[in-house]
């Protein structure tokens, strides 16, 4: 499970060559969520706050998250992705 980012407590994360569509997982405390890079549909639970600033996180980094997905697909490692400031 290559952690992609950490910021305020949240990770964020992929699995190597999991199931389409491509997506990315994020981690709070007991929480975890998927979200669909191409749509940004969530699911699982998030407190609030945090969905908002994961939610923002990935409208800034969406085409580095797709080339990170393309990268796991193929079993290379991903680069990291700058937190959220």
């Amino acid at each position: 499970m290559p952690i992609i980012s950490r910021f305020l407590g949240i990770i964020i994360f992929m699995y190597y060559r999991d199931h389409l569509p491509p997506h990315f997982h994020a981690k709070y405390g007991e929480y975890e969520i998927i979200v669909d890079i191409n749509t940004g549909v969530v699911e699982g639970k998030f407190p609030k706050r945090a969905l908002r600033l994961v939610l923002e996180w990935y409208e800034l980094n969406k085409e580095a998250l797709l080339k990170n997905w393309e990268k796991i697909q193929k079993g290379e490692v991903p680069e990291p992705i700058p937190p959220l400031e």
